[in-house]
This record gives C-alpha cells, structure tokens and sequence, in this order.
C-alpha cells in the first residue's frame, strides 16, 4: 500500500502493474480489498491496476469533513487531485462499483477529458428516493450512535445472492470483516452524501467514452433490469450480466468480472 496527501487527507491505495491505468473504486462502506480478486487477475505489464482508498474508509483518514458529509463529487474532486499527484495525465479507466458508480457519474461530468472508458458496476444513475434519502440519514445518525454493528445486519444480506451466502461462508465473513473495521464517522459522511446524489439518468447520453455495464444476475440492489436501461442509455455500451452473482459480482464471480473487463480493455 502507498498513500498521497490530496484535499489535506491521506489517500491509500494500492498499485499494481504498468502502462494503462485503470482506477476500481470501491462501493459503500467497504475499502480496496474488495477488487484483490480482480487486481490479482488484470494487473500486469499493459495494464496499471490502481485501487484507493476513499477517503473516512479503508485506512484512508477522514481528513476536514466539514458538515459531516462527502458528496460525490468531493470524491470524484479527491480521485482527481490524486491522479495529478501520482502524476498520471493520459486518460484513465475509471471503474465504480455502487456507490463507486455514483462518483464515476461525477467524475464523468467533470473530468470527461481524463477518461478512456468508464466500468459502471452494480450501480445506479437514479437519486435515491425522498424515503430511501431519509433511510440513509437514519443509517448514518445509528452508526454514529451504536457502530458499524446495525450496518452489517441491514447491509450484509442484500449484498450477495442467496447461493454466495449459502455456498460461501468465507466470503460472507470477509465482508463482515471489513464492515465491522469502518470508520463510523467516514460511513456516516458517505451516507449522508449519497442520500443528496444528483439524479444522472438524463446525463447518460451525454457519455462519449467506451462503456461496460457490469451487473449480478441476482443483484437485489442494483437490479439486471434496471442495468439493462441503464447499458441502452449509453451510446455503445456493452452490458455483461454475470452469473452465480448479487450486488457484489467482483468479488462473488471474479472470473467472470476479469474477464468482461479484460475484452472490454483490449477493445479500447
């Protein structure tokens, strides 16, 4: 692990590989490790795996948190500001899962020079809804109260289809593990500003770089339908539905994944 100061915070990433950069970001509340599976399998002499931390998760610290709350684009501000850092300015691949995906929109919509192509994973491009908004604020006032605790036992079972659950115990623990080890004020942060996300369905024709659209066949949270419109709203976009999958197809298919990812990189 390497870390850089951006935004009067530590960013903490891994970095594997050479030439082609390519950025996985991870989703909420989890940390880089989510994508070992995926850097073990793309990292090499064509291809620049680069996995941060985001700020308040992982070991990245919360650095000035303001009102409590990371907007999306702060992070995508943070991703920047760390590319210029790692003095990286050829064009990157930018790969978000959840709300990884949330902060690709943003990056997207600022920084659309810096892109070669964009991964959009079990994401969404609607805004939460005024009831799904507000759940999110509760979410952040109890883990601010009692911990990570009530978010693995609300979080933990969406995230993964029932086969990984039942099959996958170890995986299942993994998970918990690095949920149980979130910084309640980072998560809290997050939750507050993926509550007052833009809505970016009217943007997605305006997406000019190559696209792959990655969902779970089984993902709850991000559904296969709700992709599929998602992967047709982006001129070119190619969708790759993986099986035996949730909402965490990274980590429950990795084959899979990697290689979806690994056509969609040697196509651009």
């Amino acid at each position: 692990m390497n870390s850089l100061t951006v935004h009067g915070t530590e960013i903490w990433y891994a970095d594997r590989g050479t030439e082609q950069p390519v950025v996985l970001v991870h989703g909420f509340p989890l940390d880089h490790t989510m994508w070992a599976e995926l850097i073990d399998a793309l990292a090499g002499p064509a291809t620049r795996i680069l996995a941060p931390d985001l700020r308040g998760f992982g070991r990245s610290p919360l650095g000035t948190i303001g009102d409590a709350k990371f907007t999306m684009d702060q992070f995508a501000d943070d991703l920047a500001a760390w590319l210029d850092a790692l003095a990286i300015r050829e064009p990157v691949v930018f790969c978000g899962l959840s709300m990884g995906g949330y902060i690709a929109f943003q990056f997207c919509r600022k920084y659309a020079a810096r892109l070669r192509g964009l991964i959009l994973c079990d994401t969404k491009a609607t805004a939460d809804t005024p009831e799904g908004a507000a759940a999110r604020r509760d979410t952040a006032e109890r883990v601010l109260r009692e911990g990570t605790a009530p978010l693995i036992e609300g979080m933990l079972p969406k995230l993964l289809a029932e086969s990984t659950v039942r099959q996958r115990p170890e995986l299942v623990e993994r998970l918990r593990r690095t949920i149980a080890a979130g910084n309640p004020q980072g998560i809290a942060a997050a939750a507050r500003g993926m509550a007052e996300r833009p809505d970016m369905t009217a943007a997605l024709g305006q997406i000019r770089c190559p696209t792959l659209v990655v969902v779970g066949q089984h993902d709850a949270i991000s559904p296969p339908a709700e992709m599929r419109r998602l992967a047709a709203a982006i001129s070119g976009a190619k969708l790759a539905e993986i099986p035996a999958a949730g909402h965490m197809a990274p980590m429950e298919n990795p084959v899979a994944v990697s290689g979806a990812t690994r056509e969609f990189l040697a196509g651009i």
